[in-house]
């Protein structure tokens, strides 16, 4: 099985430092970036189907140069053989529907170029945007059919069909299994969890993790970079003037204070611990 997985950066809130340009768009290569908690998932369930079935595992972005970084998280925290970068200043400020436009066509370029792929994990949603769009967006560019909120899969190959358990909309106790055949595209929940019954699947998950964390510390001798050009992508399609979606406000992120006060003291010191004990009182256990 030849899985990609659509990994995307989004803004460290941690760190509070969110830039915006003048129109409100989000500056990315000012912004430092994770990846996305949520495409962890949609790796696990790829790193669950390569244990199983063999194959290969490539992880795929876009967004600018700094976005190799969040590949190779990718590749170190879950599984990636390998990872491809969709990168260019015509690929800035797309919205859901210009990305899955690019994103799509990185995955006929890796289907004409690379391998033939059976299956596209995304994660839900993002911890940006929240829309939960181009992962199905970008299956209807490929016109593959689409398995979301899945929380259990395995393949058939021999069938070359996928057998999922997905948590049906509106009620998440309410579980329905479904079955679609390969190429497709998954969508996994949060509420995925892999599962590796057989002795020799685990073994095989503890060596593949071993040899991916070996790699992410090369990971540039393991990423390919595409730009629009290589993407035969028409710049009136793409980035902002291919996006349709208008921004009409951004509300800033206010940053954690660096420096807080505190006052020093000495548990010894009975005095000036008995009002810290009585602030405290209300949330301790027991008498």
């Amino acid at each position: 099985m030849r899985s990609i997985v659509l990994t995307k950066g989004v803004p460290d809130f941690s760190e509070g430092a969110v830039s915006f340009d003048e129109d409100g768009h989000l500056e990315r290569g000012k912004t430092p970036t994770v990846m996305n908690p949520n495409d962890a998932f949609a790796l696990e369930a790829a790193l669950q189907t390569r244990v199983r079935h063999g194959g290969h595992v490539s992880a795929m972005s876009m967004g600018p140069p700094g976005y190799g970084d969040v590949l190779q998280e990718a590749m170190e925290s879950v599984y990636a053989d390998d990872s491809y970068l969709l990168s260019d200043r015509e690929l800035a400020a797309s919205d859901t529907w210009a990305t899955a436009i690019t994103v799509s066509s990185g995955i006929e370029k890796y289907r004409e170029e690379v391998a033939d792929v059976d299956l596209v994990f995304a994660g839900f949603k993002t911890a940006d945007g929240e829309t939960g769009q181009t992962g199905p967006q970008t299956c209807w560019a490929l016109d593959w059919p689409i398995v979301t909120h899945v929380i259990a899969l395995d393949i058939d190959p021999d069938e070359r069909r996928l057998r999922a358990k997905r948590l049906v909309e509106g009620d998440v106790d309410e579980i329905e299994t479904v079955e679609a055949p390969l190429p497709c595209a998954v969508v996994t929940d949060p509420e995925f969890e892999p599962t590796y019954r057989k002795a020799a699947h685990r073994l095989t998950h503890k060596r593949l993790r071993s040899e991916t964390e070996e790699r992410a510390a090369e990971h540039d001798e393991h990423l390919t970079t595409w730009d629009h050009v290589d993407l035969n992508l028409d710049p009136d399609y793409i980035g902002l003037d291919g996006s349709p979606t208008i921004v009409s406000s951004v509300d800033p992120i206010p940053k954690a204070p660096s420096e807080r006060e505190a006052t020093m003291i000495d548990p010894a010191d009975g005095a000036a611990m008995e009002p810290v004990l009585e602030e405290l009182q209300p949330f301790a256990g027991g008498d």
